[in-house]
Formats: C-alpha cells, structure tokens, sequence
C-alpha cells in the first residue's frame, strides 16, 4: 500500500490520472490499488462523471464496494444512479450489512425492497433485521459480520475458525462465546488465544464478566460506554441475552459525529439546518421556528425597557450600558450552559455531583462578575464622570453574571430530567432569557438609585 505525503500525493494522483484518461486499465489498477482506502475515495471524488464511467469498468464490484462504503450518502444515492443495475447489486452484495441498512434506509422504499430481493437470502435476512431496529439504537448501528463460537469448543477450533471466517469479519480481536442456547456466555480475546494450549477449552480462556448492549440500548449510551471501557467492540444481546451483532469504535466515531452535530443543531437553534447541502429554502424552514419564538422572547425583552421609560428619561445615559448588560449576561449564561450540557453528554455530572457543578459555576459567576465590576467602575467615572452611574452598572453587571451562571446551569438539568436533550436549551434561549433577567436587574437598581444621578 503507497503511503502518500504532501510532496508526492499531487504527483501521484496525476499518474492515476493518465492511466485513467488513456485507458491503460493495467497500469491503472496496479496505482489506484494500492492507494490506502481513504485516499482512493479523494481521489474518486475528483473525477467528473464521463471519468467515473471508465472506473466502474476498471474496478470490480468488489473493490468499488470498498469506496461506496465510505462516500456520503447523497454522494451514494447519486452515484447509484450510474452504476449497472446488476453491477450495483452485486457491489452491495459485497459491502458489510450495517452500511447497506443505513443506505437502504434512506432511499427510496420501492428500491429498497428490490436491492433487498437481490440479495443472497442470509444477507437479505440480516438487512431486514437491521432496518427493523429503531432508529439510533444499539440495534441500528451494529453489525452482523462478527466472529462466535461455542463454549466447549477447543482453541484449535478458534484459531481455524478466524483463518476461515476472519476476512469476513469486522474485527477479530475478541471473538465472543455462546452457550448451546445462542446466549453470550463470555469473551475471548485474540491474545489469549494465541498463547493458550491448542487443546484447552475456549470456556477455561474465556472471560465470563463480558460488558454488553441491549438492542434497544440508545446509541450514545452505547458510545460512553465503549468510552469509558476503552473497547475496540462491545457485543450487542436481545432482552434473552441472545447475542445477534456487536458495535465496533468506528461505527461509535459516527455515532459521537452525529450526536455532536445534532447537539450543535440544538445548542445554536438550528437543529437539522447544519448540513450545508441543505438548500436556502430547508435551511431557513428548519431554523424558522426558533427564530420565531425567540423574535417573541425579544418583545418580552422591549416590554421590560419599556416599563422603565421613565428612568431612561430622566438619565438617558443609562441606555448605553444595556447592549454590556445584555452580552456579558448572554455570554456568560450560554458558557455554563456548554458545560452543563457537556457533564451531562460525558456522564461527569454523576460523578462530581450536581451541587458541587452548582456551587462551582455559582462562584465562577461571582468572581466575573466581581471582576468585570472592578473594571467598569474604574472605567466609566473616567468617561462619564459619574461614580454613582458606574457604582449602578457595576452592582447591576456582578448580580447579572452571578445569576446567569446559574441560570445556564439549571435550565439544561430541568430539561434533562424530564427526559429530553438537554441541547434544545439552546445558546440563544440561555442569552435570551439572561438578557430579559440581566434588565430587570439594572433597571431596578437603576429606578431605586436614581436621584443619586439627576
């Protein structure tokens, strides 16, 4: 396999692309075969469609799955679309069940079923039974192709069963063992077979304290446990402890991808529109509804400036300093809410504890705001020289900060106790609501101090 660096990839590259253009099919194969994966697909997604063509004729169904697997799936809906009909069933053939059940799931039924019909029937079988899985569940996202044997087997027959079925499989580095009953029964590793004696039962090697998913487990707590465990696999097991898939690292890198892109959707109030492949009209139709409510949450912040018209009247002044109070509380607020949500994602709040994460952002927001007080009340008397305004907006930015901390903190923990996401606590909704508790606040001090000013 050519290992490509900066200097040499561009050179490369250019030499596939000869070959691909003066259809030396030999000398074609022999570069692009041996090009990692990886860069094989960059290399494919450079290609106009004329170029293509001449790939699916020099690739075998086999090797072109390989590069299917990794495109994105509007990539693969349009590149199906050129593709033989039968060269494109038996690329799918060929391709690991988990990956055709997430593109099946996402095109078209009625083509779905005729790709399904194609297949060889224990394919076809697996397919069905994964796409019958619930959505980001354990179930959804585990494969078939993994390695099991019986308890009483030898571990001459484990090391010829990998020789066997190993190419085929997902992983061989832990091979799982079922009892007479199909149930998972313990693990063993490849390690511990290699150094076994050949004529030792797989159940004396085997590790019987194995960690394990349900079906119905939810694929981000599938994701902190792979985390927490550091394995490279964990076996997933119906409610009868039946072992039916196992979930690899990789396909939990897509899980914490996905779950990280969905909970940045959450946290900047638009959920589903962060896929810039998504047109104008999607993306705005997707981020319209909290635009809307919050445009609302902003009347609410006008109605609170308007019913202390008279103070801003009589020290008009006093209107300079609301965009400071606004941001520094927004700001401040949606900070502890990343945190809140963070401890939350990575289980961490269990650990520490919920007063201790309070107590901790309560008095983070006590010294900012302390601090940025110190600062404006050493500002503004030299701009405005008002010491009395600066003692106003000073007490009004500590308070402000000192409870948008919390306010951050508490909201995604409400909302995570009643069993939602706590990311649809998003940035704009802490900012907004700090933004309506952060005027209440200076405009109070203000009213009550205001004869200090006039």
């Amino acid at each position: 396999m050519v290992k490509l660096t900066d200097q040499n990839r561009e050179q490369y590259a250019q030499s596939i692309m000869n070959a691909l253009t003066s259809e030396n099919i030999e000398q074609f194969r022999q570069l692009f075969l041996e090009l990692h994966p990886q860069d094989q697909l960059d290399f494919f997604l450079t290609l106009k469609k004329e170029q293509r063509t001449h790939v699916y004729q020099y690739l075998s169904s086999e090797e072109f799955s390989d590069i299917f697997e990794e495109l994105e799936l509007e990539d693969q809906k349009n590149i199906l679309q050129e593709l033989h009909e039968s060269y494109a069933q038996d690329m799918i053939s060929h391709m690991s069940a988990d990956d055709v059940a997430d593109f099946l799931a996402e095109i078209h039924e009625e083509k779905a079923n005729e790709i399904i019909e194609g297949l060889e029937d224990d394919d076809a079988k697996d397919i069905k039974e994964l796409l019958g899985y619930e959505e980001e569940t354990a179930g959804a996202i585990m494969t078939k192709e993994f390695i099991n044997i019986r308890a009483a087997a030898q571990v001459r027959d484990a090391i010829n069963l990998l020789r066997n079925e190993g190419p085929d499989a997902e992983t061989i580095y832990y091979l799982y063992v079922i009892n007479d009953k199909h149930e998972l029964a313990g693990v063993v590793s490849l390690r511990d077979l290699i150094i076994a004696d050949p004529d030792t039962k797989v159940d004396v090697v085997m590790s019987s304290r194995v960690v394990s998913v349900k079906t119905s487990d939810d694929q981000e707590d599938v994701a902190l446990l792979i985390k927490k465990y550091d394995f490279l696999a964990v076996p997933v097991v119906t409610s009868h402890n039946k072992l039916v898939g196992i979930i690899t690292v990789d396909d939990i890198l897509d899980v914490i991808e996905e779950e990280a892109t969905e909970d940045f959707g959450e946290f900047a109030a638009s959920r589903g529109a962060t896929d810039i492949t998504l047109s104008s009209f999607t993306a705005a139709k997707k981020r319209a509804p909290w635009i809307i409510l919050l445009m609302f949450f902003g009347m609410i912040t006008a109605n609170v400036i308007g019913q202390f018209e008279e103070t801003l009247e009589a020290y008009v002044l006093l209107a300079g300093f609301i965009p400071l109070i606004m941001d520094s509380a927004g700001n401040t607020g949606t900070q502890s809410l990343a945190v809140a949500v963070r401890s939350l994602a990575l289980g961490t709040l269990e650990k520490k504890g919920l007063s201790k994460m309070l107590m901790r952002e309560f008095g983070t927001g006590l010294i900012l705001g302390l601090m940025c007080a110190i600062v404006l009340m050493l500002i503004i008397p030299l701009l405005h020289s008002s010491y009395w305004l600066a003692l106003i907006v000073g007490l009004s930015i500590f308070l402000s900060l000192s409870i948008a901390t919390v306010i951050g903190t508490i909201v995604p923990l409400i909302i995570h106790k009643l069993k939602l996401d706590p990311a649809i606590a998003s940035g704009p909704f802490i900012t907004t609501v700090n933004d309506i508790l952060g005027l209440m606040i200076y405009f109070t001090i203000a009213t009550s101090m205001i004869h200090l000013l006039i």
